[in-house]
């Protein structure tokens, strides 16, 4: 991979951090709940209850014993309805546990801190607890904390750079649970064995910089360190917040346990300092909800789960109709069809936008401005990639390294002739993998 400076190329995205003043509101328990049995990448889980079985908040109701996967607890006490087949905001269909709350928010018997005593009751206690990478990618926690090379890891990165436009959710965790997050990051610096652990965080949350140097200080934390970022977009994307903190490389397909380093999403991170505290699983979500299709947008925690209408509609409804309904930030977040779709683990927000506000102006010829490949965290080519993908040249594609691409979206921004190249990166991608399906399968 190519890295042409010390800083990887950024963007001005914008901030539109509206909500990041909001302290987070939790919203009442919804009359239903229908939670997803695939929370993670991986394999999804199997139904644990039936229809008319009687649940409990924390109760185990997901699980499978494949690898790359985690358990599933419900949000909510109350009746199981059914389980059914719903579709999803990638546009499948996933299995749900369909749960009418009875309004009484009872807690399953058992609920209590898990006893970790070494390395490997810390992981046993993370998997336990049904966390996920809460940044979006939903990576299971527990594989990623237990790497082969365990010997080799001497930094944790926490990730709060929060670089996507409008989401707030994750500032909000830096003020609201700084004392969780330091003590979740104390916890995985040391079953990691970590002498190194950074927090990192954008500069236009200076609030949260503050917070967490006067935490340390009162502390006497020696080995965890705020590392401030330029305020651009995409500091908060793995690989690039791995060459920004320590100057490794990483390249695609590479682990970062493979150069010693975990990166840890900073909610993620605050989770599991107040579970080894408390033994409540992953039930609820605080998200960010805003846009300007939103009446009183804000930071919302919500039993996972809950429909995005219900979400809405705590936040005073629609003040007019929305066009698009992203989950996640307008650069990498997700589409949906319908508000009908429920929150899982890794939402981080909801944003409703009017047509004036999500229209994709015309696309045009490209000019060869060469914008797109400036613009590049991995100094790409995303314009020869979209000739390459149109031809169905996929040796061209391999030496292009389309592999490489993070699909930041940072090309289809930046490009003057509104040409959608990150999606066009992405099929690229797509038309690489089935040909090497393909080929072991020949």
């Amino acid at each position: 991979m190519r890295f042409r400076k010390k800083h990887l190329s950024d963007i001005n995205a914008g901030h539109y951090k509206n909500t990041a003043g909001c302290a987070s509101k939790e919203m009442p328990v919804p009359a239903i709940v229908k939670i997803s049995m695939s929370e993670n990448i991986g394999a999804p889980c199997k139904p644990l209850v039936a229809k008319g079985d009687q649940v409990k908040v924390g109760q185990l109701i997901g699980d499978t014993d494949a690898f790359l996967s985690v358990p599933i607890h419900s949000s909510v006490s109350g009746t199981v309805q059914g389980i059914e087949q719903v579709r999803n905001a990638m546009g499948g269909f996933d299995t749900v546990v369909v749960i009418a709350s009875d309004g009484k928010q009872e807690v399953v018997d058992g609920i209590k801190p898990p006893v970790v005593e070494s390395q490997p009751d810390f992981i046993k206690a993370m998997r336990a607890s049904g966390l996920v990478g809460l940044g979006g990618a939903s990576f299971p926690s527990w594989v990623k904390f237990n790497p082969k090379n365990l010997i080799d890891i001497d930094t944790l990165i926490v990730n709060g750079a929060e670089c996507e436009p409008f989401i707030t959710s994750d500032h909000r965790t830096m003020l609201e649970d700084a004392q969780d997050v330091l003590d979740g990051a104390q916890a995985m610096m040391k079953w990691l064995q970590a002498e190194n652990g950074y927090i990192a965080i954008e500069d236009n949350k200076q609030d949260a910089i503050e917070n967490f140097n006067k935490l340390i200080v009162q502390e006497k934390i020696t080995n965890l360190h705020v590392f401030p970022l330029k305020a651009r977009y995409p500091k908060g994307a793995e690989r690039v917040l791995i060459y920004e903190v320590t100057g490794k490389r990483c390249d695609a397909g590479v682990l970062p346990a493979s150069l010693g380093v975990i990166v840890s999403n900073v909610t993620s991170t605050a989770f599991m300092g107040k579970y080894l505290k408390t033994g409540m699983p992953l039930t609820k979500k605080r998200v960010t909800v805003d846009g300007d299709c939103v009446t009183n947008p804000g930071n919302i925690v919500v039993p996972i789960g809950t429909s995005i209408h219900d979400v809405i509609e705590f936040c005073g409804g629609y003040k007019q109709e929305p066009r698009k309904i992203l989950l996640g930030g307008p650069m990498m977040g997700r589409a949906i069809p319908s508000d009908e779709v429920t929150t899982v683990k890794a939402n981080n927000a909801i944003l409703a936008f009017s047509a004036s506000f999500a229209e994709i102006p015309e696309e045009t010829a490209c000019i060869n401005c060469g914008r797109c490949h400036v613009a590049c965290p991995f100094d790409l080519l995303p314009t020869k990639f979209a000739e390459a993908y149109e031809r169905g040249d996929v040796d061209m594609l391999r030496d292009l390294q389309v592999m490489q691409c993070m699909e930041c979206g940072s090309c289809s921004f930046v490009c003057p002739a509104h040409r959608p190249l990150a999606f066009m990166n992405k099929l690229g991608k797509a038309m690489v993998k089935e040909a090497d399906r393909n080929a072991r399968n020949k």
